[in-house]
Order: structure tokens, then C-alpha cells, then sequence
């Protein structure tokens, strides 16, 4: 067989890859596209839904007008589109997420496969998890606190006190509330990320518990760079992502134990620890016999 044939062979399994690649992708696309019309067709409800954090915190601070304002003309369009591709991303994800399974699963072993398709449920699960803590309990203690600047009008003989009302913008809002959900939902897969690199031998537990404290002041600036400006939302974040991390650090312990379980049930596993020991006492040993027996020592030479 020729230089030419061999490399023609070798391109084809290429191509194959390629073509399957290119199918995975058009499905996906595919599917994004009809997720994100349906949601167009809705997307006054979903962005009722999402408004309910901020009404309903009104509602208790005794305000019974919850109206956002349209400060552009054309920012109606921008949020319905706005709404329909964050919705179309979130209603399509299990599909896209099948698709990418079926694409990476033909070229994994079966013990890969059963390693790998947990983290592929648990990483959408996680998400909605920590996208679930943002819109009820984090959004309502940031709005409650933001609303709190308010101020109402009292017009006296002694003087005029202006009044300060909410009147926000529909496509802020929008923003504010993605960026929560969004933040909220990544930092969740925290846990997720660390224990498939624990699983892969990248990390381990003994190296995460190290570097706890460069962990602190990275949870720290990212705290401050997702969240808006008020202390209550960056402690929370805060608390919450460093306890995903201990709980990371304990889930890449478990993983560990378990694969020296099964290296010892194989009989693959060596105690790296006790061969150290037993060198250091050799050494040891070999010192005190120099020492008490210098002469010896010189003749030798």
C-alpha cells in the first residue's frame, strides 16, 4: 500500500466525524430555532413570570402598582427578542445536550460512557438548581433591598420633600434578572466541574483543601463582578459558592476512594506512603551505623 492510499484512508474516517459533526449541529440548530419561535409566541407570560420576584416584593413593601416602562421605542422588540432566545437556549438544552451525547458517546469506552453520562444529567439539573435559588430566594432579598432607597413625597408648610419612585426600564430589568439566573446557574455547576476533573485525575482532594484560601479571594471577586453592587447578594453568592466547594472537595474524595477500592480489588494499588516510610528508615539506619563507626569508615576509603 502506497503513502497516498494510507492517507486516503486515514482522511475517511476523518470525514465521517465531520459529516456527523455537521448533522449533530444542523439538528441542533434546528431545534433552537423552533424553541425560540415558540417562545416568541409567549413571551408576554414568560416575562410575567419573571416579574413575579419584583411584584411581589412591592406588593409587601405596600406598593400595589408593579409597571415597568418602555424608555426606547423600539426596547418592546428588543426584550420579546430578548426573551425568546434566552427561552429557545433553555427550552432546547436537552435536545442540544442529546445531540452532543450522541455525537462524543460512539467514540467512548463502555466504562467512559458510565462515567460520563452522569455528569451530562447532573450538569442541566445543577443549573436549574441554582437558577431556581436566584429567582426565589436571592432576586427578592436584592430587590427588597434596592427598593428600599424610595423615598415618599410630603409636601409641608415647612418645606418640600421630593418623592423617589421606582419607574424602571423593561430591558434593564430584563438584564438584571438574566444575569441573576445565569450566575447563579454556572456557579452551580462548581461541584459538577470539579468532580469530573477529580474523576480524570486532574485534581484531587488533598490539592483543593491546599488551596482553600486562594479559593476564598477568587469566590470573593467573582461575587463582586456578577452580582450588582449590595453586600446582601455578594455574601450570599459568596456563602453559597464556597460551600459548593467543600462539598466539591468532598465529593473528589469520594471519587477517590473509590477508584482505590477498585485498584486494590485489582491489585494495582501500591502504598506509596509505606515504601517512603520503609526508605526513611533504611536511611536512618544506614546514618547511625556512620556515626558509630567512623573508623571503619576511613579504612574503608
Amino acid at each position: 500500500m502506497s503513502d497516498t492510499d494510507e492517507i486516503e484512508d486515514s482522511s475517511a474516517p476523518l470525514i465521517e466525524h465531520l459529516t456527523e459533526l455537521r448533522t449533530r449541529l444542523i439538528h441542533s440548530a434546528l431545534a433552537f430555532v423552533v424553541a425560540m419561535v415558540i417562545c416568541f409566541t409567549v413571551w408576554n407570560p414568560i416575562f410575567n413570570f419573571l416579574t413575579e420576584p419584583l411584584c411581589a416584593t412591592m406588593a409587601e413593601r405596600g406598593q400595589d402598582q408593579c409597571g415597568l416602562i418602555l424608555i426606547k421605542l423600539q426596547e418592546g422588540f428588543f426584550v420579546a427578542i430578548s426573551i425568546s432566545l434566552f427561552g429557545g437556549l433553555v427550552l432546547s438544552f436537552p435536545f442540544i445536550s442529546y445531540q452532543l451525547w450522541r455525537f462524543v458517546a460512539p467514540g467512548l469506552y463502555k466504562s467512559e460512557k458510565n462515567a460520563f453520562l452522569p455528569f451530562m444529567i447532573a450538569s442541566p439539573v445543577m443549573f436549574f438548581i441554582g437558577a431556581s435559588f436566584a429567582f426565589y430566594v436571592v432576586m427578592p432579598l436584592a430587590f427588597d433591598f434596592f427598593l428600599g432607597f424610595q423615598q415618599a413625597g410630603n409636601v409641608a408648610d415647612t418645606g418640600v420633600e421630593a418623592s423617589i419612585d421606582f419607574q424602571g426600564s423593561v430591558q434593564e430589568y430584563l438584564r438584571l434578572t438574566i444575569k441573576f439566573i445565569v450566575a447563579f446557574g454556572l456557579c452551580f455547576q462548581l461541584p459538577v466541574l470539579l468532580t469530573l476533573m477529580g474523576k480524570a485525575g486532574l485534581v484531587s482532594a488533598q490539592g483543593l483543601a491546599e488551596v482553600r484560601k486562594y479559593a476564598v479571594v477568587g469566590i470573593l471577586v467573582l461575587a463582586a463582578l456578577v452580582t450588582p453592587p449590595d453586600v446582601i447578594t455578594q455574601v450570599i453568592l459568596f456563602v453559597v459558592v464556597y460551600g459548593l466547594y467543600e462539598i466539591s472537595i468532598q465529593l473528589v474524595k469520594r471519587v477517590e476512594r473509590k477508584r482505590e477500592a477498585d485498584l486494590r480489588a485489582q491489585g494495582l494499588w501500591f502504598e506509596d506512603d509505606e515504601d517512603e516510610a520503609d526508605e526513611d528508615e533504611l536511611m536512618a539506619e544506614f546514618d547511625a551505623d556512620e556515626d558509630d563507626d567512623p573508623g571503619q569508615v576511613e579504612k574503608g576509603q
